[in-house]
């Protein structure tokens, strides 16, 4: 028995979408401690370069915007050339917009389901190759959704597209592990509460009064959404699927 082990992510490949900043950075660095080999992919070609640098050998940069079908082909197929397995997908890449219901714009509405939602699923889809290539029985490949709470309670701004974006990606979350299951792909979503992001910058502005509304009393750090990502990608991990985690802090179920 071996429980380091259990959370090892060695000789594994994986593939982190929106890498280069927040949580999707957060979830990069644990990987590669982790002993993962990783691919970030991030529309800021700059910054997915910044992060693969840091990140040493074990990291390969690929921009790549994910906002078209497009995109989302080309990224698969540098994916694929550069290895026939992938043993974990995160798909963490989204996007936002606010603004009061009498004017929330259609282009806005769209423009975030397109990018957290249809990209998604299409590269999940089109990654399906790589990810039975790494699947067996004793050790699942992975997909591991980036959700939120705001798709699991309301929201406190007016984020419609946002919220009912995430809400879908639980939901897809759950329905592709019911299909995948017989083909060893586990598929699970995290749902991040608070963390530091350039999404979340401005509440960061009055951080005590963003906190009080947290059971814990504080944001989310890279060791909390890390340690979940490693565990639902390592051994720890291979018996999990389906499932939708809250990492907040309490936020979405003991307010």
């Amino acid at each position: 028995m071996d429980p380091a082990a259990w959370f090892s992510l060695a000789g594994k490949r994986a593939l982190v979408t929106g890498g280069s900043r927040g949580i999707g950075e957060m979830i990069a660095r644990a990987y590669v401690a982790a002993g993962a080999e990783v691919v970030v992919a991030s529309r800021d070609a700059a910054a997915c370069q910044r992060i693969a640098g840091e990140l040493g050998d074990s990291c390969t940069a690929l921009p790549a915007d994910l906002s078209t079908p497009e995109g989302v082909e080309e990224l698969a197929g540098a994916v694929a050339a550069g290895g026939d397995r992938l043993d974990v997908l995160v798909n963490n890449a989204g996007a936002t917009w606010g603004a009061a219901l009498g004017s929330y714009p259609a282009q806005g509405f769209d423009k975030v389901m397109d990018l957290n939602v249809r990209a998604v699923f299409l590269l999940t889809q089109a990654l399906l190759p790589q990810l039975r290539a790494a699947a067996s029985p004793e050790d699942p490949a992975r997909v591991v959704m980036i959700g939120s709470v705001d798709g699991l309670s309301v929201p406190i701004f007016d984020t419609f597209a946002y919220s009912a974006s995430k809400a879908a990606v639980h939901q897809l979350s759950t329905h592709l592990a019911a299909v995948l299951a017989p083909e060893h792909v586990t598929v699970n979503a995290l749902a991040p509460g608070l963390f530091p992001s350039k999404m979340t910058a401005f509440l960061f502005e009055d951080e005590e009064a963003v906190t009080a509304r947290i059971p814990l009393g504080r944001p989310g750090r890279l060791e909390d959404i890390g340690g979940m990502a490693i565990a639902l990608a390592a051994r720890a991990g291979s018996y999990v699927t389906g499932t939708v985690l809250p990492v907040d802090g309490g936020y979405a179920t003991l307010r």
